[in-house]
């Protein structure tokens, strides 16, 4: 099948998810991506700060080639593992995830305005008593950075893939789809890719 994809580049962002590159070469396959580059960073969040800023998303971010086609933002959840605070749309405060979101979209459109961006959502999980009930530290819900991310896409315009909401991934069938409540095994990485497919092919 030939695509809009076919010969281009493709960079991912995110935490160990995207680092585990489980999705990539299934959606590259099949949409025929030239190169994709990968820069997810495990157990690391969007938000700035703390012991995990090395590999804070809004970091590595502006770290990626200039001139990719298609990038990827897939973070949240280890935000809400580390009760990262989400502070207010419209924030430049890299310490809150709506600053460090919103700065990292903004630096990668100012240096690459014709790159297609899209917003992935994290996953439901069900890990070390952090399940979509749980209250952080920081007084949210995985559900409200799932919110957050939905504020930003409209802002800027972005679309904004709801894995949270549409991948059927929940308490009853991540035993299924993952190896801990939390990462996905083949079958979770196939199912995201089955969502992803569509989902760049529209865009």
């Amino acid at each position: 099948m030939v695509t809009k994809w076919a010969g281009k580049t493709w960079g991912t962002l995110g935490d160990s998810i995207t680092e585990a590159g489980g999705y990539q070469p299934i959606v590259q396959e099949a949409l025929s991506f030239a190169s994709v580059f990968n820069y997810g960073k495990s157990g690391c969040p969007m938000t700035a700060g703390g012991d995990r800023d090395y590999g804070a998303t809004t970091h590595v971010g502006r770290t990626i080639d200039p001139a990719l086609d298609c990038v990827s933002i897939f973070a949240g959840v280890n935000d809400f593992r580390l009760d990262k605070p989400i502070g207010e749309l419209g924030s430049t405060d890299v310490y809150t995830f709506h600053g460090a979101y919103a700065t990292l979209v903004e630096d990668i459109l100012t240096r690459n305005p014709t790159c297609r961006l899209s917003l992935w959502t994290p996953l439901q999980r069900d890990k070390d008593q952090y399940d979509i009930f749980y209250v952080n530290a920081a007084g949210h819900r995985l559900v409200d950075y799932v919110d957050a991310i939905q504020q930003i896409g409209q802002l800027y315009a972005l679309p904004v893939l709801n894995l949270y909401a549409e991948s059927g991934m929940n308490k009853l069938t991540l035993p299924h789809f993952t190896s801990d409540g939390l990462h996905p095994n083949e079958a979770g990485h196939r199912r995201i890719a089955d969502m992803i497919v569509p989902f760049l092919l529209r865009l």
